[in-house]
Formats: structure tokens, C-alpha cells, sequence
């Protein structure tokens, strides 16, 4: 229950904060900024409680060519966590994320080397291993509900760098991590 209304008072804070503001200010910035493309060699980065910057270009998912590394989502008396925390990989490789315990978990990627959103995004499917399900934002996984419900995320196609990743859910609860890719 605890845990409930520290999630429940940071979503009521991040949406008061958004809400505030002149609207006609908000209309006039808006218009240009939605016809202005982001420079080419600027990285994806999302404000934490903000959404993931959408894809820039249309890409095909690519399917796993190397190893699959399982990330467990854990949720326990030590707190909410990926583990491993910190793990490196190479392009091709793929990661299993898997809801061990105290969901529901998702991924989602705050943080993407340039040029590597639109493909990640391809990488990242609709479905879980119990089926279909819902993504609701670019970079985003399904929220896992049950225990051993697992999401694959392939890293086929993506530029190497660091990957920065946390669960929707339990982020104001740091739950947070990064995956190297080389």
C-alpha cells in the first residue's frame, strides 16, 4: 500500500507540473517544434516521467543473431531492481526481461545512442510471453503482470553505446539500469 501512494503522489506531481503554464504560449512554441526535425547526431534522452521520444524514421525489427543475456525484475525487501544492474553486450544480442517478483514491471529505454531510437523501437514487439500486449509509447515494453512473464528486446541493427533503461512503474522506487552494447 506504501509503495502504491509514493507511485500514486509522483504521478499526481509530474501531472500537476505538466499542467501548469500559459496555453497560448504552449500552442505558439508547439507548432514550430513539431515541423523542426531533431538534429541527426543528437541522442534520445527522456526526462524521467516524461515520455520517450518517438521514432524518427520507419525500421523493420531485426531478429536475434548473438547470445540472450535474462535481466531479472525483482521487486523485495532490498527494493526494486534489475539485476543484473549493469551488463554489457553485443550488437545482435538480445535481452530477456523477466517479472520476478512485486509487478507489474516494463522496460523502458530513457536513454538511446544516436541514431539507434527508430531501430530499438522496431526491436521492441507488442508481446510477452503470455501474448499480446499493449506498448503504449515509443521505446516502451508491455507491463509484465505475472511472475516468469518475460519480454525479449533484440539489439540487432542498433549503433554499440550505452543504453540507459528503467521499470514505468517503480521508477520513483530507482528502479533503473543500463545495458552496454559494443
Amino acid at each position: 500500500m506504501r509503495v502504491s501512494l509514493v507511485v500514486l503522489a509522483a504521478g499526481t506531481i509530474s501531472l500537476a507540473a505538466c499542467a501548469g503554464g500559459d496555453k497560448t504560449a504552449d500552442t505558439a512554441a508547439a507548432a514550430p517544434a513539431a515541423s523542426t526535425p531533431a538534429p541527426a547526431n543528437s541522442a534520445s534522452v527522456a526526462t524521467p516521467g516524461t515520455p520517450a521520444p518517438a521514432a524518427t524514421s520507419a525500421a523493420s525489427p531485426l531478429p536475434i543473431t548473438g547470445k540472450t543475456v535474462v535481466v531479472k525484475m525483482i521487486g523485495d525487501e532490498k527494493g526494486y531492481r534489475f539485476e543484473p544492474g549493469k551488463l554489457t553486450i553485443k550488437v545482435g544480442d538480445g535481452i530477456k526481461f523477466v517479472n520476478v517478483s512485486q509487478g507489474p514491471h516494463n522496460v523502458s529505454f530513457s536513454t538511446v545512442p544516436d541514431a539507434s531510437t527508430a531501430q530499438l523501437d522496431a526491436n521492441m514487439p507488442a508481446q510477452t510471453s503470455a501474448g499480446p500486449a499493449a506498448k503504449t509509447a515509443p521505446l516502451d515494453g508491455p507491463l509484465l503482470q505475472a511472475p516468469n512473464e518475460s519480454y525479449t528486446v533484440s539489439f540487432a541493427g542498433v549503433k554499440p553505446g550505452v543504453y540507459v533503461y528503467n521499470c514505468t512503474p517503480h521508477l520513483a522506487l530507482g528502479m533503473q539500469a543500463q545495458v552496454t552494447v559494443q
